[in-house]
């Protein structure tokens, strides 16, 4: 059944360099669309792409909206480019403060950015914003990397009353890219957004990191892929203990199992 899927990727291939979570970001969208589904690609507009060179432009429609993040103003800028050889569009969330002159989660010297958790939460709500704005109604939402772990919690909160995702199911991969340092003291109180409050944020810790994170991203989702060979363990015994419907390693050949994995999470 042709499905409208929504693909919320922390990193995509040739734009950043090659990893499993990139290859990913690039072979899935492509053989979705090539099956027929309509599909829309998301990513940030980390510091280390080369606008030339992946020939990005901004969509001036798109933006100019202000995302109010920890009582500051942080304004929002689409981009959009397209892999040739695929033909896959995907928009670039973009900010001067966060992505311009930054790698990706981690600094020149390895060590991970103070406001990761301020990054993935302006990722999460401008990608959500920026679908508003399309008028397109996503089926299924599909969450590749720690960055887009915010998407679940806001999808099923903040914006459930939206008629862009008030029937959409989302999906969460889990991978074995991880980071070093937890999100602060204040990550919390950044988080909350309109119906996204405080009261629904009790059961975590105060100082959220990877694996809390992750545990946010799966008790929103309606299924859990694991998507990598060495996922964290917790995280996967997590998604068993919610009997969430779960999608076990399928190997390189994925094609078929994520296909199934999307019916079957679609018609719950």
């Amino acid at each position: 059944m042709t499905k409208k899927i929504l693909f919320i990727n922390q990193e995509i291939s040739p734009y950043v360099p090659e990893s499993y979570l990139s290859a990913m970001g690039r072979e899935l969208p492509q053989v979705m669309q090539e099956r027929g589904h309509e599909i829309r690609t998301f990513m940030p507009k980390w510091g280390n792409i080369n606008e030339r060179r992946g020939q990005l432009h901004e969509v001036i429609r798109l933006s100019g909206m202000n995302l109010i993040i920890n009582d500051t103003d942080h304004p929002l800028i689409i981009k959009v480019a397209s892999i040739q050889a695929s033909r896959i569009q995907v928009y670039f969330i973009d900010n001067d403060e966060f992505f311009i002159k930054r790698q990706m989660a981690a600094d020149e010297s390895g060590e991970d950015y103070a406001d990761n958790g301020e990054r993935a939460i302006f990722f999460a709500r401008g990608v959500l914003e920026t679908v508003k704005k399309l008028r397109w109604t996503p089926d299924i939402i599909h969450c590749q990397g720690w960055m887009s772990g915010v998407v679940p919690f806001y999808v099923k909160t903040a914006y459930s009353d939206e008629p862009s995702f008030a029937n959409a199911k989302v999906i969460t991969s889990l991978f074995s890219k991880s980071l070093k340092k937890d999100f602060g003291e204040n990550f919390k109180h950044c988080l909350e957004f309109r119906e996204a409050g405080a009261d629904k944020l009790g059961k975590y810790k105060d100082r959220f990191d990877f694996e809390e994170l992750g545990k946010l991203a799966i008790d929103y989702s309606d299924g859990i892929i694991a998507a990598d060979k060495e996922v964290n363990a917790a995280l996967l015994d997590h998604a068993k203990s919610l009997q969430l419907p779960l999608l076990d390693y399928p190997g390189e050949d994925f094609a078929d199992a994520y296909d199934k994995f999307y019916d079957l999470v679609g018609n719950r």
